[in-house]
């Protein structure tokens, strides 16, 4: 039978990935939505992150109470501690996964197919694999696997910040080419959370490894 502090954290891992999986659902779907614009598809992306910010509170709330009913030690106390900065790194992905949404449904009509499919669809591509790896990795308990997967992460999340550059000088050209900067602007904004997202995800893989394998946390 499990310890009350076992329990607890079980049910905390449960909600933290419930969270995850919502995140990773959104962006799948906000990754079938580009090509074509689709908005009906992007209002049902933001469906799946609703009220991230309630729960991720809620999740504190219980981890405080851990902390404070039970002075976990050592890897306990770590694993603790990490999921408490998760929570914050979920909340900041779905955040800025809603600004993705909003941002590229308001400049969506204006960006050609093709910068489309050869930047947008494969820097989304590369964010939908980081997080869907680092929230796999919530439940992941031998330390080569999480090492693996971490490094799998890495891989993606770089993928989609050199497909950001790539994007960026590509419409950085063409707004010094017309009259109107801040259509391209908004673009680029837009397309900047996609890579975000990324970076989020890197950073729950991050407190994954550091609760398993220890050492200090990475920013």
């Amino acid at each position: 039978m499990l310890s009350n502090f076992d329990t607890s954290l079980q049910s905390i891992k449960k909600k933290i990935t419930n969270i995850g999986d919502g995140l990773v659902e959104s962006n799948e779907l906000l990754l079938s939505a580009l090509s074509d614009c689709d908005t009906k598809k992007f209002e049902e992306a933001k469906s799946h992150i609703k009220n991230i910010s309630s729960k991720t509170d809620k999740i504190d709330n219980e981890i405080i109470k851990i902390l404070a009913l039970y002075a976990p030690e050592a890897r306990d106390l770590r694993q603790v501690v990490a999921y408490l900065k998760i929570t914050n790194e979920l909340s900041r992905a779905c955040s800025n996964t809603r600004s993705f949404i909003k941002g590229f449904t308001d400049v969506c009509g204006s960006i050609d197919v093709d910068t489309i499919n050869e930047y947008t669809v494969p820097m989304q591509t590369s964010t939908v694999k980081a997080v869907k790896i680092a929230v796999s990795m919530i439940n992941i308990d031998d330390i080569d696997e999480i090492q693996e997967l971490y490094n799998e992460a890495l891989i993606e999340e770089s993928k989609a910040d050199d497909l950001y550059e790539m994007v960026e000088r590509k419409l950085s050209a063409q707004a010094a080419q017309s009259n109107d900067f801040e259509k391209f602007y908004k673009m680029l904004r837009a397309l900047r959370k996609s890579s975000k997202i990324a970076s989020r995800a890197i950073g729950m893989a991050n407190l994954l490894v550091y609760v398993k394998i220890g050492g200090n946390f990475h920013n």
